[in-house]
């Protein structure tokens, strides 16, 4: 699991305290940091979050106010040093409070709450869409004024590149216009694991597992230290 968070603060210095936080938690991804919530606004319309760290006091619109006007928030802890609006943001359902200044210790209390929050979000939903992908033998992939059937045994890896994603099977490299998260939706997880922000990898077409990198064919993919663990996990339960 890797959660992408985005940080939303006034002040350098309370950024630079999260954004070191979170390099201790492996699974905790920051997707980007932004100064006043109309920046945000423009994150959230291009990047997928997870989870926003959130302050109140800030200019042109404050983070109790730039909440209400999300219609489907993120996940929501308010870093604030104002204890008036814990009550408001309760009720906006935030997972978390922290009090500026906060210690790791209690940062960390914070993301176990947000973690346990997805896992029950998605267990359900990842059981039930991974048996429905685990039937299906090929996707529909789009390039350009072509849609082609891709067979899943047939696909080597898939890399992405900034808009595009490219899909290497045994036969072809395939162009197309669309997300590596939006190709990893279409793909049995247990089967086509992410290994890196931009791989996607085939398990049964691994020649070789060595340090940091997986082989296929002649090309070496690298394992992403967000991805590592997850990773080890899923080849030791094969």
């Amino acid at each position: 699991m890797n959660i992408r968070c985005l940080i939303i603060d006034d002040e350098p210095l309370a950024q630079r305290v999260i954004e070191k936080y979170t390099e201790n938690i492996p699974f905790l991804e920051i997707v980007g940091k932004c100064s006043n919530a109309v920046e945000a606004i423009e994150v959230l319309h291009n990047r997928e979050v997870d989870l926003l760290f959130l302050d109140i006091n800030m200019p042109r619109l404050n983070g109790m106010d730039f909440l209400k006007t999300l219609k489907n928030p993120p996940l929501v802890i308010i870093t604030t040093a104002y204890a008036e609006y814990a009550i408001q943001g309760y009720e906006l359902d935030v997972v978390d409070y922290l009090m500026k200044p906060f210690a790791f210790d209690r940062f960390y209390k914070a993301i176990q709450k947000v973690e346990e929050m997805i896992k029950g979000r998605e267990i359900p939903q990842t059981e039930a869409k991974e048996a429905t992908r685990q039937e299906e033998t090929f996707i529909f992939v789009k390039s350009s004024k072509k849609t082609y059937k891709v067979n899943l045994d047939e696909i080597l890896y898939i890399e992405a590149l900034g808009d595009y994603v490219k899909i290497y099977t045994t036969e072809k490299m395939i162009i197309s216009y669309q997300s590596l998260k939006n190709i990893e939706s279409l793909l049995p997880a247990s089967s086509f694991p992410r290994i890196h922000k931009s791989f996607i990898i085939a398990l049964s077409r691994i020649d070789l597992i060595e340090g940091n990198h997986v082989k296929i064919k002649d090309r070496q993919i690298p394992i992403g230290t967000n991805f590592k663990s997850e990773f080890e996990r899923l080849i030791k339960s094969i």
